[in-house]
């Protein structure tokens, strides 16, 4: 890749990865040069295959990966012990990042990985944010320094581009957390200050020097010599931040060093949009996004699409909108579980009905589960391969969110 793309080559590469997103996100993605030289499928690849779980492709990874996958948010050295026992009933593809517990749950995971009889029965993806704790925060000095005047017309531009792409809408953003709102910010302001501004930020330091360190470092905690799939950017906001060259650069680098074999992002925010964009662009493998009960409308169309472009799709946030897990104090709005109870009658746990409904779309690859507990991993691993008959709604409009 050329590193001395111009700034303007980027913001016009972002603006077109946007440009064709409707409400929903679901433009149709038309298959760039990249994208069809990626099409040939890899081999298959199987990893601890036994006849109790059921697997799927994860895209042109070739990946064999569970139905069900373990969320590493509150892995850690000493909250390991039910992960080692997922494996042994089938699960093979662990997913973390350097933010969970401080890296607590990449040492968890990596107290696991030392033993190469685990290593070679799963699949490990980490992750890397390159927005937050820099991007975020250079433009925000940068903006007090401006004037009055262009602080009103960077903060106007912002919101109106949320505006016209809809989605603050809070079926599409499946409204799990509150953080959401402030996020989705922070990614519109940045990416207007880029704009105007992006010669001000330091590029390779930024967006190349970060990806390479941060890999190496995830690389440590895990005890691994190389992940199998590396998410860049992690908790993506804006179809914007999935075009970033010397971002593309730095995973390109680290697949050529064989420290990465996979290229991938995530997204909580916007999911069927930033899911789009990374289809159209050909370089990602597989994309995981916020996918539920909730927001699956306005995701329908480009998970389709990315599972006709051969990109993976692994869903997270199955529950949480509703489901408060760990965090009891938050309210869920009654419609949401009457939704989720009419689809999927009978008496089951609450996250156990939300992952299974996952699981009945034939286009994603897997469900992130979050399990703490051996409870947990003998409640969720079991769903695999489970398939129910959906009960249909009748009218969308009579629950509320």
């Amino acid at each position: 890749m050329n590193e001395h793309i111009s700034r303007r080559a980027v913001i016009k590469a972002g603006c077109t990865a946007a440009a064709g997103l409707t409400l929903s996100g679901a433009a149709a993605p038309q298959k760039t040069e990249a994208a069809v030289s990626k099409d040939t499928d890899r081999p298959v690849e199987w990893r601890n295959r036994q006849p109790e779980m059921a697997y799927r492709r994860l895209g042109r990874t070739g990946y064999m990966v569970s139905e069900i996958v373990m969320g590493g948010n509150t892995i850690a050295p000493d909250n390991n012990r039910h992960v080692e026992m997922a494996v042994e009933m089938g699960l093979n593809y662990f997913d973390t990042s350097p933010v969970y517990g401080g890296g607590k749950s990449e040492q968890g995971y990596g107290e696991l990985l030392k033993r190469s009889s685990i290593r070679a029965k799963v699949f490990v993806n980490s992750k890397v944010s390159i927005f937050d704790s820099n991007r975020n925060n250079f433009y925000w000095k940068l903006y007090q320094s401006l004037s009055p005047a262009e602080q009103e017309r960077i903060s106007k531009e912002g919101e109106e581009l949320i505006a016209r792409r809809g989605i603050k809408n809070s079926r599409c953003m499946g409204r799990y957390g509150t953080w959401q709102h402030t996020e989705l910010q922070k990614a519109y302001f940045s990416n207007v200050m880029e704009q105007y501004y992006g010669d001000r930020i330091d590029r390779r330091e930024e967006y190349y020097n970060r990806v390479i360190q941060s890999a190496e470092d995830s690389l440590k905690r895990l005890r691994t010599d190389y992940l199998d799939l590396f998410m860049c950017p992690h908790g993506t906001n804006s179809p914007e931040e999935v075009i970033i060259p010397e971002m593309h650069e730095a995973l390109e680098k680290l697949k050529r060093d064989g420290k990465i074999r996979a290229f991938g992002l995530s997204a909580h925010n916007d999911s069927g949009g930033i899911l789009s964009a990374a289809v159209k662009t050909g370089f990602y493998d597989a994309v995981m996004i916020a996918y539920n009960v909730i927001n699956a409308d306005f995701c329908a169309v480009p998970v389709r699409e990315a599972y006709e472009n051969n990109v993976g799709v692994i869903a997270m946030k199955a529950a949480r909108p509703v489901y408060p897990g760990r965090k009891p104090k938050i309210w869920i709005p009654p419609s949401r579980l009457k939704k989720l109870n009419h689809m999927i009658p009978g008496r089951m746990k609450t996250p156990m009905k939300a992952y299974l409904w996952v699981l009945q779309n034939p286009h994603i690859s897997c469900v992130n589960c979050e399990m703490i507990t051996e409870e947990h991993v003998r409640d969720n691993l079991p769903l695999a391969g489970k398939k129910v008959e959906l009960v249909q709604l009748e009218d969308q409009e009579k629950f509320a969110y």
